[in-house]
């Protein structure tokens, strides 16, 4: 799988990035969740993870064609808005290693690959309730 960078939000240490995929995907790179009451609530099947990215992150699906990357339907893979402006998403745990090699992950890291149609969903009218759960 062939990855095209389209932005981080990056402190020292940290680096959330997004990138998509030549499989009409995005690929979300974010903070492992190690928090057991979080990771119960989300109930997150084998095969899956979830990750932990600011909210800001998604500005740059602009650079996919995208008029903005607002959210406006907080609904999956976003499964909880948390008090510190991030979100955090589920999905298939990234395990191409191709795509694996083309990035530059610590190890607090992981990610997920989701349809671009999910996330493209939520970038639509708000179609539900405005936050899916709050962390």
């Amino acid at each position: 799988m062939k990855l095209r960078f389209l932005g981080k939000n990056s402190t020292p240490g940290d680096s959330p990035t997004l990138y998509a995929s030549d499989k009409d995907s995005y690929v979300i790179q974010g903070w492992k969740i190690y928090a057991q009451d979080i990771l119960s609530q989300l109930g997150v099947p084998t095969g899956q993870t979830a990750v932990e990215v600011p909210t800001e992150l998604f500005e740059h699906l602009t650079k996919d064609g995208h008029t903005s990357g607002a959210i406006a339907n907080f609904s999956a893979p976003i499964m909880l808005v948390t008090e510190h402006g991030t979100c955090i998403l589920q999905g298939p745990e990234m395990d191409d290693p191709e795509a694996l090699s083309q990035m530059r992950m610590p190890d607090y890291e992981t990610c997920i690959e989701v349809p671009k149609s999910s996330i493209t969903a939520l970038l639509e009218g708000n179609s539900g309730p405005d936050h899916p759960g709050r962390a």
